[in-house]
């Protein structure tokens, strides 16, 4: 399995990237049950329970201002170093798997095994999608279409704009309740937090604050790109009720979610899933959310937080956000979103496709396992006659 070519596992401690975080829960999660997970990752990731392969790369950003530059740096982008980090990880991935190596190999960016995938019909190829499925992303998955390819959406509205992809399954993401524990007891504040853009609702999380008269704790980074959001809405506002924290490990944030009275996400997109939401509701927090994304399939209406289709009833939620137990929003994480609950259903999926390719993958063993032989004999035959006598 692989995230990217060009970031250790586990992520550096100040780049936020969700993907790094569940991919070795569900790596650790498979070889803690006897599987054999190989992690491609550069030089420098370390493990405990599933072996890492570096192919000797070196990583090619150790840290957020590494990364930033990375992503924004003309030169890189256009020729395109990260991608071909990606690649060529990939590409030694695909020569195992054809070598019989090998049963399944799974990515957390598709577009990293895409050049490679039609041309190894036989390797069954797996794929979380992370991010909304948009129209030019969708036309990369038609073009590289092949029936070893197999989809893992994170909820059921992720598919909405791509119904028709071969999807193997809908598996939530996880998180660990024994990282985030529960507090029975809140104090008197509003909690929002993740990347500070547009799309997560941060300035009408303020105009609900205010219309609610709470106050309220902003957590969450500011890149350059969204400074001048965070200067025109967020900044001007800030007050002894209007408090913007910075940006935290998430070691600092469980305090926060703890003592929430309620967690909000007054999200302006279809956020393909919200892990803050899951994080929040496992400390025993209430989530107040807009009907968007995968919201509705999250959030217990009424019983774990809100589900409402406007500002004005979010406000209204808010006061009666005490009718809601603490107990149960941990509850609902444990049964449903606990990191197990997303590592047995994985491990149902790759077993489900492994299955289905089980023959073939038989054969392809069993041929190269007689060629291989084959081959060692010859060569034992050409070094007896080579012998002086």
């Amino acid at each position: 399995m692989m995230v990217r070519g060009y970031l250790t596992v586990p992520r550096p401690e100040d780049i936020i990237y969700a993907p790094i975080d569940l991919a070795v829960a569900i790596a650790e999660g498979l070889a803690k049950r006897g599987h054999q997970v190989d992690f491609f990752a550069p030089l420098g990731s370390r493990l405990h329970q599933a072996h890492v392969e570096t192919l000797n790369m070196r990583p090619l950003a150790k840290n957020e201002a590494e990364f930033r530059q990375m992503v924004v740096d003309p030169g890189l982008r256009g020729h395109v170093q990260p991608a071909l980090w990606d690649g060529y990880m990939a590409a030694e991935m695909f020569k195992r798997a054809s070598e019989g190596a090998y049963d399944l190999l799974y990515f957390h960016h598709a577009e990293a095994a895409l050049p490679f995938v039609r041309r190894n019909p036989k390797t069954p190829v797996v794929y979380t999608m992370n991010d909304p499925i948009d129209a030019w992303y969708r036309e990369l998955f038609e073009l590289y279409q092949s029936p070893n390819q197999h989809f893992v959406s994170i909820s059921n509205n992720q598919r909405r704009d791509a119904p028709d992809l071969p999807y193997a399954a809908t598996v939530y993401n996880g998180v660990n309740p024994d990282y985030f524990e529960f507090s029975a007891e809140a104090e008197d504040y509003l909690l929002i937090a993740g990347r500070i853009i547009p799309e997560k609702g941060f300035k009408e999380a303020i105009d609900l604050a205010k219309a609610t008269d709470h106050r309220l704790l902003i957590i969450g980074p500011v890149y350059p790109d969204m400074q001048g959001y965070f200067d025109q809405y967020i900044k001007p506002q800030l007050s002894e009720k209007i408090l913007y924290l910075g940006a935290m490990e998430q070691s600092q944030l469980v305090r926060y979610y703890q003592k929430a009275k309620a967690f909000i996400t007054p999200i302006q997109w279809e956020e393909p899933f919200g892990l803050t939401t899951i994080e929040a509701m496992c400390c025993g927090t209430p989530v107040i959310s807009l009907h968007r994304g995968a919201a509705p399939e999250i959030i217990k209406n009424g019983k774990t937080g809100f589900v409402v289709h406007s500002m004005g009833e979010m406000a209204e939620a808010v006061g009666r956000i005490d009718t809601i137990k603490r107990a149960d929003c941990r509850k609902h994480v444990k049964a449903h979103f606990a990191t197990k609950c997303m590592v047995d259903n994985y491990e149902k999926v790759f077993r489900e496709i492994v299955a289905t390719s089980t023959p073939a993958r038989r054969l392809q063993r069993k041929v190269t396992g007689r060629l291989q032989q084959s081959l060692n004999l010859t060569t034992k035959t050409v070094r007896k006659n080579l012998r002086p006598r």
